[in-house]
């Protein structure tokens, strides 16, 4: 056995001497080490008549409904079906017998063509083999097995059949109390199938006749291995090399993908001009060149600050707190506190304060920023999910549960943009069990949807928002900062009981805004506004510009009557009431259609100090 053996193959070897069915279930369609020799791969079934091979059984015959009986010759099935039919019964004394004169040999023996057999007549066979002594027993192996039976709760009345065959194959199989036949094989039935759940649960759940095995996707040594044995065919830039950085960030990055899928990235990389590994690699899983992240130079880095500042208005500290965040993920430091292998997510933000203060227009230009499109900002309202199933609509229900065809919310999103921010609005609100879940996002960057693919994390930023303490922190606090971020770790040490999540968080990553106080940043708010309106107007009206008398008076006497309780989202309340509404009155109104305004400007003008506004075509 090689060293890069994986532990399913020694647990295999195990309980086939023990058991009477297995069920191997997982990453069935890949490929493996060799299990006799070093040199090559083989697909799993090959391999699990290796491993038989090597356990002593003379014959593994192997079954699906489309192909039939393979893997040994056509007299040896011929044989096993004739003493099936004739209901032998095994001597007293377990005298032997001999079904077939093929050599025992390390190597599956196909036959030359496959013999169509239906399940019910296969099964009678395997039943009756169970029943009989003799040294050479026989392992059947049910190849496909999870499309065998239909859906697992409803099935047909032949599915039934079949099922209580299996059942009664492993129950009523022979056991013989004789010391010297205790080390020989037992007649043995193997199926496998890509996820256990598929198959009908009184199959295997409380069922000790059937042990399930599960054939999880290649670690990371056998990836490397796997790497390492086509460095020479990966066409890439710099080369791979033993123990380099390189040769270690790629192994890293393929986790989740399986060993054809390896075999499969080197084949590509030979068809494409020389790249980087992580662009390789991005264009293999996402079917994009490049990846967001190695476009975030020193350059666009430097330039980080000024570009949120300009959309997000008086949040200075939290800006300059978000972009340390952001130079931590360019030199790759991000989530070393946790893992060394650079798998969670770019980075970790908690954003905490009252309302209205920016938390959700900075995750948007944050979104802007690193991905080029505020679409990339992919926003979950966490008091939705407040119940105790919550967390299926994130991950996805199980097999058999409604809802499991369509996946889960959180799950499909990061599928469908790996490239993403996520922000999760007022986390306080969530169940505990969606807490689990981050939990696992933060350590491992990875979760398991409901059908069984693993989703990756590890090109996410991940932001939190919270209004934590927004009650108790008084505006006229001089250290409200630190007063928010105490409120947030009493919350979840004291009120949550899970102080492990915020350490996976990191206290250093809560990022407190401000108060909207000053009147100045206010202005500053309404006047960011006028932008898209001036767009608006222009697409579709023809207006060529939207002028103020005097726009500081009039922006300042809108923000004059603003609740600062509300901060921005009253800015903009206060922007509807007083220009938008009675602009589009007048639109409707005094212009009446678009071949009116083409080309011309509109002109606001303020009645006295008050914000009522007239509007004229210049």
């Amino acid at each position: 056995m090689t060293t890069a053996q994986v532990s399913w193959q020694d647990g295999f070897s195990r309980e086939c001497g023990i058991r009477r069915g297995l069920i191997l279930h997982g990453n069935v369609s890949d490929v493996v080490p060799d299990p006799t020799s070093s040199e090559r791969w083989v697909s799993v079934p090959d391999a699990v008549s290796l491993l038989l091979k090597q356990r002593g059984y003379k014959h593994v015959v192997r079954w699906d409904r489309v192909t039939g009986v393979s893997g040994i010759e056509p007299r040896v099935w011929r044989e096993l079906q004739s003493t099936a039919m004739t209901q032998s019964t095994p001597s007293a004394s377990g005298d032997d017998y001999d079904i077939g004169s093929s050599p025992p040999s390390s190597q599956a023996q196909p036959v030359s063509s496959a013999l169509e057999v239906s399940p019910q007549d296969f099964l009678a066979v395997v039943s009756n083999s169970m029943k009989q002594s003799g040294p050479d027993r026989v392992a059947f192996v049910i190849d496909w097995s999870h499309y065998l039976f239909g859906t697992a709760n409803a099935l047909s009345e032949a599915e039934r059949g079949w099922l209580l065959m299996m059942g009664k194959a492993t129950r009523d199989a022979l056991i013989t109390l004789s010391p010297t036949d205790i080390d020989r094989p037992q007649t043995l039935m193997v199926m496998l199938c890509q996820g256990l759940t598929v198959l009908p649960p009184p199959l295997y759940l409380n069922n000790p006749l059937f042990k399930e095995i599960g054939i999880p996707l290649p670690g990371r040594q056998v990836r490397e291995e796997a790497v390492m044995r086509l460095a020479s065919v990966f066409n890439i830039e710099p080369p791979l090399a033993p123990k380099s950085r390189v040769l270690a960030d790629l192994v890293d990055s393929l986790e989740g993908l399986t060993l054809r899928d390896v075999h499969s990235l080197a084949r590509l990389s030979r068809q494409l001009p020389k790249m980087s590994a992580d662009s390789l690699v991005s264009l293999y899983r996402y079917g994009e060149r490049h990846s967001p992240w190695e476009q975030l130079n020193q350059e666009k880095l430097g330039q980080a600050t000024d570009t949120l500042k300009a959309r997000v208005k008086g949040q200075d500290q939290a800006i300059r707190a978000v972009n340390k965040i952001l130079i931590r993920a360019y030199t790759g430091l991000s989530g070393l506190q946790h893992s060394s292998k650079q798998r969670t997510p770019k980075g970790v933000l908690f954003f905490v304060g009252p309302t209205g203060v920016g938390k959700t227009e900075l995750a948007k230009a944050l979104a802007q920023f690193l991905f080029g499109d505020d679409e990339a900002c992919l926003r979950f309202d966490m008091s939705e999910f407040n119940h105790e199933h919550a967390d299926q609509r994130l991950v996805g229900a199980p097999p058999g549960y409604v809802g499991y065809e369509e996946g889960g919310q959180l799950t499909n999103a990061v599928k469908r943009r790996p490239f993403s921010l996520l922000l999760f609005d007022e986390i306080e609100k969530a169940h505990p069990r969606i807490l689990d879940k981050f939990l696992q996002i933060l350590e491992d960057g990875r979760l398991t949807d409901g059908k069984g693919d693993t989703v990756l994390f590890s090109d996410t930023v991940i932001v939190f928002t919270s209004n934590i303490g927004a009650a108790q922190v008084s505006p006229n606090d001089p250290d409200a900062g630190s007063a928010f971020i105490d409120k947030v770790r009493a919350h979840f040490v004291n009120e949550l009981k899970r102080p492990e999540l915020l350490g996976r968080i990191g206290e250093g990553n809560i990022i407190p805004f401000n108060f909207m106080t000053d009147d100045g940043f206010l202005v500053e708010i309404a006047r960011s506004k006028l932008e898209p309106l001036r767009h608006r107007l222009n697409e579709k009206w023809g207006v060529a510009g939207l002028k103020f008398q005097d726009e500081a008076r009039a922006l300042q006497a809108i923000v004059g009557g603003v609740d600062r309780s509300s901060g921005g989202r009253g800015v903009l309340n206060a922007l509807t009431t007083s220009l938008f509404d009675p602009l589009a009155q007048f639109l409707f109104s005094e212009v009446g259609a678009p071949d009116r305004s083409q080309g011309r400007n509109i002109l606001v003008v303020q009645a006295g100090s008050k914000a009522v506004f007239d509007f004229e075509l210049e």
